[in-house]
């Protein structure tokens, strides 16, 4: 109770309506700036170094960074969070939230959740890629066969003719259920990230706390360029058409500066405190939530998916090494920011 006094005196003591409004203001052009530049960054490059030599080499790299970045979000930024949310004193001295880890809870639920749709939409993919993908090879078999007769050498060539088409065929297919699978991690990381955005602005919108606004100012700015740069290196090796691609770097560029305005009309028309247990408990679901999708995301779809199943990879070993350490480099920048953010 004594932690919870002090905790309030110190609230009262910043609390400062006019100031917190114009930092928030500043901040929604400050963020809505680094945003576009942190997710334009990568698309930008891969449509500039397309069909270039190492593009494809290029865009792992930063897939990688990207993987780190998300990993670091989810696990250093928006999970601690939710905890601390959760843990507040205002919400942890009641019941049920005293009684179970409801962070830990709602997290493993949004990891099963990313688990569901991966499942649902490698299972469409797959249906998807059957339904074309037969039908060519034995009309073509047949077609050669009744030429063939005692024509040895002709049947040999029709056969390895055949085999190659086969092979093709197999390739290509290969090749589309990897971009259709690419698109939907692309889909579903933009989710987990619109969720994190969307509790960023509308927390700071509702507050009115100057000394927690201003130094989320230039953090965030830098945590919207790393977090952009992450999706945009997903999205640009997804491959999306170009209406798709503007579309999905400008839900993430206005997401938090919407958010923030989200807040301030909820506080201005309701009077909602931030710190309210409703508010914090609301904050802290949301984000063990997004923290679960996050998490799913980085390890399986983004790091576990080009570590262990990219033949490009595999194939080069200076890659691999190079590809780890833009990991550990996208990892490590997003952590430093949980000093401020």
């Amino acid at each position: 109770m004594t932690l919870c006094a002090a905790d309030t005196a110190r609230t009262i003591a910043c609390r400062d309506g006019d100031a917190a409004a114009t930092l928030k203001l500043i901040s929604m052009f400050v963020i809505f700036f680094t945003s576009v530049v942190g997710i334009s960054a990568p698309v930008m490059l891969a449509r500039l170094f397309h069909g270039k030599p190492l593009y494809d080499k290029a865009i792992l790299v930063i897939k990688c960074f990207a993987a780190g970045v998300i990993l670091s979000t989810s696990l250093v930024h928006v999970l601690p969070d939710a905890f601390d949310a959760l843990a507040d004193c205002h919400v942890s001295s009641h019941h049920p939230w005293k009684d179970f880890p409801f962070s830990g809870l709602i997290t493993l639920i949004g990891v099963l959740t990313a688990l569901l749709v991966d499942l649902t939409a490698t299972s469409h993919v797959d249906g998807y890629s059957h339904g074309h993908g037969h039908g060519n090879g034995n009309k073509e078999v047949a077609g050669y066969t009744q030429i063939g007769g005692s024509e040895e050498l002709k049947k040999s060539v029709v056969e390895i003719e055949v085999v190659e088409a086969e092979e093709e065929r197999r390739r290509l297919k290969e090749d589309e259920m990897v971009k259709m699978k690419q698109k939907m991690v692309s889909q579903v990381l933009e989710i987990g990230i619109i969720f994190h955005s969307v509790i960023i602005g509308v927390t700071m919108g509702m507050s009115q706390n100057k000394c927690t606004i201003k130094p989320l100012v230039a953090a965030l700015a830098f945590h919207q360029i790393f977090e952009g740069m992450g999706l945009g290196g997903c999205i640009a090796q997804a491959g999306f058409g170009f209406g798709t691609t503007a579309y999905m770097c400008s839900m993430f560029a206005v997401t938090t500066p919407m958010g923030i305005v989200l807040g301030m009309i909820l506080f201005s028309v309701t009077g909602y405190d931030d710190s309210s247990p409703n508010a914090l408990i609301l904050e802290g679901l949301l984000g063990s939530l997004s923290s679960g999708i996050l998490i799913y995301m980085g390890l399986v779809d983004l790091i576990a998916l080009d570590f262990f199943h990219n033949k490009l990879m595999s194939s080069e070993t200076w890659l691999k090494k190079t590809s780890f350490a833009a990991l550990v480099l996208g990892s490590t920048s997003m952590s430093i920011l949980a000093l401020w953010a």
